[in-house]
């Protein structure tokens, strides 16, 4: 629907938004393309850092599916990775809209020193959020649950309430359950808080 570059772009709230960010690589187009049930809705590159704008995808009228800038990729300039911390910084911590984040990690290297960066803002800003381990099948299943359980349990200390699964776009494991966990988030945007939270 939209593609954003400056903060200053961004439109009118207009229903939920839930949106995709993680590591360059990491496997988030092609997260967003297998549970939009579409090919190329959202460019899959093997360049690291491609998107470089906050794309917005309508939902029907259930909302929007949004995604953010890869982060993490090197050889870029410091200009861009401080572009990047103003648009999905600001993003993140402002927008009235936004219902919760999905972070896509590869499973074979979850929670690294800038996905817990994003964590931690996520957690400051009171964001919900669903972790997704893509490239499930990569591991074997014992390995995949033997990570599952680990970041699990990482996940609970330093972003409690925050839920994980593991999600392969090749295979299309975990669509169900990562379908749920959006559905869930941008539910709960429609939930006034409760008295003390």
């Amino acid at each position: 629907m939209l593609s954003v570059h400056d903060p200053r772009e961004l439109p009118a709230p207009a229903g939920p938004e839930i949106a995709f960010v993680g590591r360059s690589n990491a496997g988030k187009s092609s997260a967003i393309n297998t549970l939009a049930g579409r090919r190329r809705l959202a460019f899959v590159s093997k360049t690291p850092g491609r998107t470089q704008l906050i794309n917005f995808f309508a939902l029907g009228d259930a909302g929007f599916l949004v995604d953010l800038p890869g982060y993490g990729y090197a050889g870029v300039p410091g200009e861009v990775r401080a572009h990047w911390d103003l648009l999905v910084g600001s993003y993140v911590r402002d927008r009235p809209s936004l219902a919760g984040v999905v972070v896509v990690m590869d499973v074979r290297h979850p929670l690294t020193k800038l996905d817990l960066r994003l964590i931690d803002w996520l957690r400051e800003a009171g964001r919900p959020a669903h972790m997704m381990l893509t490239k499930a099948d990569k591991l074997s299943k014992q390995a995949g649950q033997r990570t599952l359980a680990q970041v699990a349990r990482e996940v609970a200390r330093v972003c409690p309430g925050a839920t994980v699964q593991l999600f392969s776009s090749l295979k299309r494991e975990g669509v169900g359950e990562a379908a749920s966990a959006i559905a869930r988030l941008a539910a709960g945007k429609n939930k006034a808080p409760a008295k003390g939270e």
